[in-house]
């Protein structure tokens, strides 16, 4: 295993939510620009379990300066065909205010099964995410930087929180994508685990069962990809902005890289149990970047400026490896700026400080995302 160069290819997975122009709630993506999608990135896009979803992929990219090009590519084509129809894709992992009841799952043989197998739970998956794919071999060392990159997965996680309303309300969360995603089976952190035959094991053994069919039925925040020799986070909410996606993609690249330099030199990251990982899960779940995270080394609370500065300082080397210097800088615009939780609050306080009611406060919110969504277009 250690004479094994890893190459940390990545590829970067995001959902969006297409919302109508004029009412600025959810619209279900009409067969034509779906089609008009395919025949331009034919599989890089998808639909997804609701109507109202639309799925795309890059290729897979040596570093974030290939996969800025292939990514922008992707966002503008969905917004063009979009556009035909008096519609507009956002990249938020909740809609401010459109009912999951209202929604429509598609016709499709995987999702017509999910929506059986996984009855209400399911029917509430209003919900886009972002998933990172690093590519890492051989299989065994997957596991063991899966076992240490699970650490850093509530720092992406804070980083990324961009789903602070659900249905009208503030949840007073910063991601409540989670909330939802959670009550679905085979979700949250990682379990700790011994090598990849031990993860094969315990997957065939519901597969044997006749419960799942493969691993792509294992959802949780980090795993070894079902179709790619990659490592797959999939702890991040999908972001507003698409440089803000580049920098949570550099990060977990440059992070990987990390860990597997470490080990050159028979060294590696603590492992912590998932407890004590999980209670950081819900500090980012909850407060985002505005509360700091627990150091376990150091048994406090840190604010996540400090975090991040720490963390660009440690991954320093393996960003200049893969030239992402600039998206890893990026983290200071989120943190001065806020995340898309704080921004799409801020664009709701604005609304109604110039005199507009809660509906169309909420309006504007969808407003400001969509204008995120194309402004690095």
């Amino acid at each position: 295993m250690a004479h094994i160069i890893p190459e940390f290819t990545i590829g970067v997975e995001e959902e969006y939510l297409l919302v109508d122009r004029d009412s600025l709630a959810l619209h279900d993506a009409p067969p034509e620009l779906m089609q008009a999608c395919k025949n331009e990135l034919q599989d890089q896009v998808s639909p997804e379990f609701l109507n109202c979803q639309i799925e795309i992929g890059t290729r897979v990219c040596a570093n974030v300066a290939e996969a800025r090009e292939d990514l922008k590519r992707l966002r503008s084509c969905v917004a063009r065909h979009a556009a035909d129809f008096n519609l507009a894709p956002i990249a938020a992992s909740c809609h401010p205010f459109s009912d999951w009841r209202q929604q429509s799952h598609t016709d499709k043989e995987r999702y017509n099964h999910l929506s059986k197998d996984l009855a209400g739970v399911v029917q509430r998956m209003l919900i886009c995410g972002m998933h990172v794919h690093v590519g890492v071999n051989p299989p065994d060392r997957r596991i063991d930087l899966m076992n240490q990159l699970s650490y850093f997965l509530p720092h992406l996680l804070a980083l990324s929180s961009s789903s602070p309303y659900w249905q009208g309300h503030d949840t007073g969360l910063s991601s409540y994508r989670l909330t939802v995603f959670d009550n679905l089976p085979r979700t949250g952190l990682p379990p700790r685990m011994q090598s990849f035959g031990e993860f094969e094991r315990s997957v065939q053994a519901l597969v044997d069962l006749g419960i799942i069919e493969d691993s792509s039925k294992i959802w949780w925040d980090l795993r070894p990809s079902s179709k790619f020799p990659t490592l797959e986070s999939r702890i991040c909410d999908v972001q507003p902005r698409l440089e803000h996606a580049l920098t949570l993609a550099a990060i977990t690249q440059a992070l990987t890289r990390m860990l597997w330099r470490l080990s050159t030199g028979n060294q590696r990251w603590r492992i912590y149990d998932t407890f004590l990982i999980g209670e950081n899960r819900w500090r980012a779940q909850r407060y985002g970047i505005n509360e700091g995270l627990i150091d376990f080394g150091q048994q406090r609370i840190v604010d996540f400026a400090t975090l991040m500065d720490e963390l660009i300082k440690l991954t320093e080397e393996d960003a200049g490896f893969f030239g992402s210097e600039r998206e890893m800088e990026t983290v200071h615009d989120i943190l001065k700026s806020g995340t898309s939780a704080t921004r799409q609050r801020q664009a709701y306080i604005d609304a109604t400080q110039a005199g507009y009611d809660n509906d169309h406060a909420l309006q504007a919110v969808v407003r400001h995302l969509i204008e995120e969504y194309h402004a690095d277009l």
